[in-house]
């Protein structure tokens, strides 16, 4: 959970000095959970279709499962959708400060959607993802392989027919592009065909998805009930109305990131 912004704190006192930011980060000590030798398999609910499923992306160092943040959202998420059938979907990757490891996210969840797709049309999709996850399902979404990157080597863009299908994508402490410039990989941007369908929650001052530089700020989501309902709310929305009018295009602004 914390792990990456332990990290992005390193990385800036060797770059900036402890001096600079000695007063942001005085208040933060996280140790991540150990990462099990190999992460669980996600299983379905119900071997039915049904008339919502959520598929969410833990991050770093969270154990297998939505995660904290993910369990919050999804549990206030099942309440308001009542009587619909419900089920989640936990994204099967490693969530491990090895951010290359991604990948192994960003195929599950594109497989998963796909199969959803093909297998259950019907189905509402509510993609959400939290750090690290939330770049995992961020990334699904692009039209296009970040420039830079070996076409070869990650998952083709998914096919344009499967937006329709998604009724909404919610993600928490987005990591912005100088969050992910300094973790060494390629900016998040999300597909055309998903910006108006797309929320990025983002606590103040968390350095995450924000110029704040609270970095305790970061592992908040989970408890700040505020947060999770105001993503839950745009995912009410978006299921029980189908398309409206979204936010502006996520954009990302000047940060350290997750």
């Amino acid at each position: 959970m914390g792990t990456v912004a332990v990290l992005i704190s390193r990385r800036l006192l060797r770059v900036l000095g402890a001096p600079a930011i000695a007063l942001a980060t005085m208040s933060f000590s996280v140790v991540a959970p150990a990462l099990p030798s190999a992460w669980a398999q996600p299983t379905q609910a119900t071997p039915q279709c049904p008339d919502v499923q959520v598929m969410f992306a833990r991050g770093t160092g969270e154990p297998p499962g939505p995660g904290p943040t993910g369990q919050a959202f999804v549990d206030a998420l099942r309440s308001r959708v009542v009587p619909q059938s419900y089920d989640v979907y936990s994204v099967n990757y490693p969530a491990s400060d090895q951010w290359d490891t991604g990948l192994d996210g960003i195929r599950d969840a594109d497989a998963h959607l796909t199969s959803m797709v093909h297998d259950c049309p019907n189905t509402k999709m509510v993609l959400g993802g939290y750090s690290q996850g939330a770049a995992v399902m961020g990334f699904i979404t692009s039209s296009a392989v970040p420039d830079g990157i070996d076409p070869i080597a990650v998952p083709k863009p998914l096919d344009p027919e499967v937006a329709s299908h998604v009724s909404s994508v919610v993600l928490f402490g987005t990591p912005n592009d100088r969050a992910m410039s300094f973790l060494g990989e390629p900016p998040l941007t999300i597909g055309p065909l998903y910006q108006a369908k797309t929320l990025a929650v983002c606590v103040p001052e968390d350095p995450v998805c924000s110029d704040g530089l609270d970095f305790a700020a970061h592992n908040t989501y989970a408890d700040n009930s505020s947060m999770i309902n105001t993503g839950v709310d745009f995912a009410v929305n978006r299921i029980n109305t189908g398309p409206l009018p979204g936010p502006p295009p996520v954009k990302t602004s000047p940060g350290f990131g997750s």
